[in-house]
């Protein structure tokens, strides 16, 4: 659990009175503005309880990234231990993305009826056991089938993760931590890429990719337990479900805040919440007339967004062997600075997606991200490796400050917490979707159509997000998704009495 902070507790005015809830509302409103009202010297310990819930969310984000990464390391090897073709390889490299789609559109809809922090340990168990198995794979349908399971894990987390820290987050920094995801990325990808140079110099040869695989279970071992001893409940969940008293408690522990319950008002929310959507209403009510553009638009973005960065990221070793030179050193070099420029974007685009919102970014990124792949293509057909280094700079920049980011922040920021592990679910489905076609069609084209011709090609995924951010002028950075909710429930109709949504969730 998070250990509180000092004894006097904060109050939501500064007055020394304490915060009365009475509905979710009034826990919406304590997550949004409490730091901000707060004595100076106590916001601080409150932020770093805040912070400390982001990390650990955050931090499986991570590891799904380093097991991207370390599978990517090893491409050049699989190929050769496991006598594979190139169409196999996106085969194998495809296998976890797959999986990673079930995962993503069950465990989100999983994370909505069960709660977050149910979810939160399973994922991680997953990714443990894959890790290792992975590593030791004597072949090929061993290794498919943990990174089957590897796939899984990742799917779930990412539902899980998000909403954690879009609840946790206060109103005005939530676009920065939700965003802060991708920073963690190209983080762990820098470290796989770290951890297979540590390899390589200590001699691993072929062993390198099992050694970058399995470490990946050292990370993820650490997060949980870290997961177990100091992780909450979603307060916004809890005060969904009408537990004011588990919500207030919440409260306490991560913003040190002086809170009660308004006991009558808890009896009468806890009496009035029914059954959760099932799977058919929750569907109904993210293509409902109010979600619908937002559902569609998180969708074209994950999913295009995704072709072009698996078909060209997971291969960033193969590329830089391309450009720098065919050792494996430098694929690993190479692999490394380009992720080092993704870091660099994100962790821009993060700082300042706030301020500026998420859909102008999306359309600055995509630009630059379709102007990086053409021009991939023409520095390589002019044989120049600074041209085309230059180029696949670009298109790291551009798809981290745009496309890559922004689609999840949609997906995360556009639905209120009733609905937000499906949207975020939905999301990621079609982000995985995306990727199993980026996997397998990069070997593909590179074969049929040559180097230059495939990034070419490539440009098109970009052009798409572009052409849908501005035909759905969609902007969550302000809105207040909670209050919309407030009036869903006339929208959907719906008929099944156990599928009815849930009267807490509305203004008492």
């Amino acid at each position: 659990m998070i250990r509180s902070g000092p004894t006097e507790a904060l109050t939501a005015t500064g007055s020394g009175l304490p915060l009365v809830l009475r509905n979710a509302d009034d826990v919406v409103r304590a997550v949004d503005t409490a730091n901000a009202a707060a004595d100076p010297a106590q916001r601080r310990r409150a932020a770093r309880q805040t912070l400390l819930v982001m990390m650990i969310a955050l931090g499986g984000v991570f590891v799904d990234a380093y097991d991207f990464s370390s599978m990517s390391i090893g491409t050049v090897q699989l190929k050769h231990v496991f006598h594979l073709t190139s169409t196999q390889v996106g085969e194998v490299s495809a296998a976890m993305a797959a999986s990673a789609l079930f995962g993503a559109l069950i465990g989100g809809y999983f994370v909505d009826k069960l709660g977050r922090r149910r979810m939160f340990s399973l994922d991680l168990w997953l990714l443990v056991v894959a890790a290792i198995g992975a590593s030791l794979a004597p072949n090929l349908p061993t290794l498919v089938a943990f990174r089957l399971l590897m796939g899984i894990g990742v799917g779930l987390d990412f539902p899980v993760a998000l909403c954690f820290v879009a609840e946790f987050s206060d109103k005005a920094r939530r676009g920065r931590f939700v965003n802060s995801s991708y920073a963690n990325w190209y983080l762990a990808a820098i470290l796989g890429y770290g951890a297979g140079w540590v390899g390589y110099e200590l001699g691993a040869g072929g062993s390198l990719w099992r050694m970058a695989v399995g470490f990946g279970a050292v990370p993820a071992a650490v997060l949980l337990f870290l997961r177990y001893r100091y992780m909450l409940e979603s307060p916004l969940w809890a005060a969904h479900q009408g537990d004011l008293n588990e919500a207030a408690r919440i409260l306490r522990r991560t913003r040190n805040l002086e809170v009660e319950v308004d006991p009558v008002a808890a009896q009468t929310v806890a009496a009035t919440v029914r059954a959760r959507p099932d799977a058919k209403a929750t569907v109904k009510i993210l293509f409902s007339r109010r979600y619908r553009s937002r559902a569609t638009l998180s969708a074209v973005l994950g999913f295009a967004q995704s072709i072009e960065y698996y078909a060209v990221v997971f291969y960033l070793p193969v590329i830089s062997q391309v450009i720098f030179g065919q050792s494996l050193l430098k694929a690993l070099l190479g692999g490394a600075i380009f992720s080092a420029v993704g870091l660099v974007g994100s962790s821009v685009q993060a700082w300042i997606c706030d301020r500026t919102g998420i859909r102008p970014l999306a359309l600055l990124g995509s630009v630059l991200a379709a102007i990086g792949l053409i021009g991939i293509g023409v520095g390589h057909a002019a044989h120049s490796g600074l041209s085309e280094a230059l180029m696949v700079g670009l298109f790291m920049l551009g798809h981290t400050v745009g496309p890559g980011p922004q689609c999840m922040a949609y997906g995360t920021l556009s639905f209120p917490t009733v609905i937000r592990g499906s949207s975020v679910g939905w999301t990621q489905g079609m982000l995985r979707i995306g990727s199993v076609i980026g996997f397998l069609i990069f070997p593909i084209l590179q074969s049929a159509l040559g180097f230059s011709a495939t990034f070419a090609t490539l440009a098109a995924c970009p052009l798409v997000i572009l052409v849908a951010v501005l035909l759905i002028p969609w902007e969550p950075i302000g809105v207040d998704v909670e209050s919309e909710w407030a009036d869903q429930h006339i929208d959907l109709n719906l008929a099944d009495p156990s599928s009815r949504l849930i009267p807490a969730a509305l203004p008492t």
